[in-house]
């Protein structure tokens, strides 16, 4: 079952202007100034062995850099946690990354782009297969070994990314790693709300990763953006992996469609 709460955003490109070209190039080198902070200061962390804060702060220096105001509703999971989130764009990653410290799992075509791919790596992101079924076991494997981390995980079950304003099917997949946790760990539901900069933001149909990226970097003005970090539930409660995923989903679902009729979010 979908939610259409609201017409999809379109995926046209806009012209740029000098204005945006300009924000474009100073996004840009602002970044590459972070990375260039950050990265050394990361690996002598990790010389040391020492738990290395410099990721996030990269991640969150990125969506700061791009206009990203961010703040948070409702009591966040520091630990034992598996959180589950609505999916934008790649903008989520440094939005939800840079507040919570969190990895992620995402599909195997990204550990191949340029600087991303690399960047993903750093944060210690998951990479799992869409089309190919038999790694699955394998995936979940994978999934349940880092929830022994002490480092929480977020997934994104709808697979691809929307408007901000709907909700595609959850997929139950990597839920198996919850049935049960191999320790006890709680479910999160998280709604990532844009307001009325997802249409900028939203990353939909077959547009580009780059003009997606192009279009944000362009945008003129700040990105009020809410993290609602909804009631954790434990999945021990739920049973299987397909009745975890659906209680995730109704619970996204609800909130999604209160703050889009402006009421409170709980």
């Amino acid at each position: 079952m979908a939610y259409p709460l609201t017409e999809r955003a379109d995926a046209g490109q806009p012209s740029i202007s000098l204005v945006g070209t300009l924000l474009i190039g100073l996004r840009l080198l602002a970044i590459i100034l972070s990375l260039a902070i950050c990265l050394p200061l990361h690996y002598l962390w990790r010389l040391f062995r020492l738990p290395s804060p410099w990721p996030r702060f990269f991640l969150w220096l990125v969506a700061a850099n791009c206009g990203a105001v961010i703040k948070t509703n409702g009591r966040r999971l520091k630990q034992d946690v598996f959180y589950v989130a609505n999916h934008v764009s790649w903008f989520d990653i440094p939005v939800i990354a840079g507040m919570t410290g969190c990895t992620f799992v995402a599909q195997d075509g990204i550990a191949s782009w340029p600087i991303i791919g690399w960047l993903c790596r750093i944060n210690k992101t998951i990479f799992v297969s869409r089309t190919d079924r038999m790694q699955v076991g394998d995936q979940i494997g994978i999934i349940r070994e880092a929830i022994e981390e002490k480092y929480p995980i977020t997934v994104f079950p709808e697979g691809t990314t929307t408007d901000g304003h709907s909700l595609l099917p959850f997929k139950p997949s990597l839920f198996q790693a919850m049935a049960p946790p191999p320790k006890p760990t709680m479910v999160q539901p998280m709604l990532l709300d844009f307001g009325k900069a997802s249409k900028d933001i939203a990353w939909v149909g077959d547009e580009p990763a780059a003009d997606n990226a192009k279009r944000l970097f362009a945008r003129v003005g700040i990105i009020r953006t809410t993290l609602h970090f909804l009631e954790p539930f434990d999945p021990a409660d739920y049973g299987d992996r397909k009745a975890i995923c659906a209680e995730a989903e109704r619970r996204i679902a609800k909130a999604l469609s209160a703050s889009l009729s402006g009421e409170p979010v709980v």
